[in-house]
């Protein structure tokens, strides 16, 4: 029996901010939810399953963000998989609905983050699970104090993409401007600012050739999508022009090859070889025919290699593209129309659900600012240290290249008064009523949607 086809036929996003310790993971998720359910025209009591995806916080935080929306009994799963937690959660949705264990699944990412650098861990009378690609860094490439190790990692997966194939600094420098730049046309951003290839260049150096404008930050942020059956579409007629099909998927963890002393293969070159290899060969295209990615770029270097392993040049050739301006509009394709981790922000638990928010918006053609046009599939890369890639394949449920739609249709199909792909806002009480449980809320569990938007409100300030 044939895998059951699965959908996304709802996505929601907040804005990502700059950890301060004012806005809570129970509020991001509510409102990142509670746009999902909006946009797919469902009710929390159709959801069959809960996928909840963060990478610091207790056991259960899932069923505190849940609850909110209801205490139905479903099953709620906690998922942590490094950075790549949101696109595991995605990846599991559908393995439940293609599986026959569900027709509905709600997947809500979301993060509450400590300034400054991630830390080494939360548990240090334990072995940290990065302890074996620690000590291989260390061996291969030595260690420099005071630097993030995860900068270290990555930074040297630059170097070594410089000795092998020639890029440069200025090359990588380019990347994030890049990032920055089409992260100005993106209201969710955590920074819109536009930079020089030189001020990128001139900033403070973290670990050569990155520099502080190269590093993704940390976040606060949630996202969320909804998944259905293909049986539940068919009975929902009204959402096929919105519903987009997950046509390929695959997660792969690490191979032998992770220890062969190569500073790229010590962060992920090799799984994300092999996801990209079978979630494409599962939809049947060729890399050729990708126009628009949004990929793991939490450090400039890690899109260049990531470049590279997905398949999107020759091998070696990454920093050619970047040279040719084959990475932005106008050019081969379009990395990271969102603005990437770089520019956008890095809530870990929320960064691949997020990536999928701006893929779906893309091939509806809702992101009249920064569309990619003439689209007719998108890909999506997450990669998470320990370790695990994802790799997704997107397409219309249709088939057809996407197209701009005018704000007037968006505005009677989204859910919400407004375009929510070019335009951040909050949620109100009557959005919430929409969607939560009819039957088996509590309000104990539920703060108004007032006394959220109070706090959501004053971290924006």
């Amino acid at each position: 029996m044939a895998p059951e086809p699965v959908y996304v036929v709802g996505v929601g996003l907040t804005k990502f901010l700059k950890p301060r310790g004012v806005v809570d993971y129970t509020e991001l998720g509510f409102e990142a939810a509670v746009k999902s359910m909006l946009d797919a025209g469902i009710n929390y009591d159709e959801v069959d399953q809960g996928v909840a995806c963060y990478v610091y916080g207790d056991s259960t935080s899932g069923q505190r963000v849940f609850y909110q929306f209801g205490m139905t009994s479903i099953p709620i799963y906690n998922v942590n998989n490094n950075c790549s937690t949101g696109s595991t959660g995605l990846y599991m949705g559908r393995n439940l609905i293609a599986g026959g264990a569900a027709n509905v699944v709600l997947v809500v990412g979301f993060e509450k983050m400590f300034p400054g650098s991630l830390p080494a861990s939360a548990y240090p009378d334990r072995s940290n699970p990065l302890d074996r690609t620690n000590a291989m860094m260390a061996a291969a490439h030595g260690v420099v104090e005071g630097a993030p190790s995860a900068a270290q990692l990555f930074g040297n997966a630059g170097r070594e993409y410089m000795e092998k194939f020639g890029a440069t600094a200025d090359d990588f420098a380019e990347i994030a401007r890049v990032s920055h730049l089409h992260s100005r046309n993106n209201p969710y951003s955590q920074f819109r600012e536009v930079y020089s290839k030189e001020q990128i260049l001139a900033a403070p150096v973290i670990h050569a050739p990155l520099t502080k404008l190269q590093c993704s930050p940390t976040s606060d942020g949630a996202a969320a999508v909804v998944l259905v059956s293909h049986t539940w579409l068919e009975k929902h007629p009204e959402m096929k022009g919105k519903a987009v099909l997950i046509a390929g998927q695959a997660m792969a963890t690490d191979a032998p090859s992770m220890f062969s002393r190569s500073a790229m293969d010590l962060v992920g070159y090799e799984m994300t070889k092999i996801a990209a290899q079978r979630a494409m060969g599962e939809a049947g295209i060729e890399p050729e025919q990708v126009k628009v990615v949004e990929l793991h770029d939490c450090f400039s270097t890690n899109e260049m290699v990531t470049i590279d392993a997905l398949g999107l040049c020759e091998h070696g050739k990454a920093h050619e593209m970047v040279r040719k301006g084959d990475i932005t509009y106008g050019g081969k394709i379009v990395v990271n129309p969102s603005g990437g981790l770089i520019s956008k922000g890095h809530p870990l638990g929320a960064t691949g659900l997020a990536q999928c928010c701006e893929l779906v918006w893309q091939l509806r053609g809702w992101a009249s600012n920064r569309l990619v046009s003439h689209l007719k599939v998108a890909l999506q890369h997450n990669l998470g240290l320990g370790g695990a890639a994802v790799v997704t394949v997107y397409r219309r449920y249709d088939g057809k290249k996407n197209h701009v739609v005018a704000d007037e249709h968006i505005i009677q199909s989204s859910g919400v008064a407004y375009n929510p792909a070019i335009e951040a806002r909050g949620i109100s009480e009557e959005d919430a009523n929409r969607v939560l449980s009819k039957t088996k809320i509590s309000e104990w569990m539920r703060a108004t949607v007032k006394e959220k938007q109070v706090v959501l409100a004053s971290s924006r300030i």
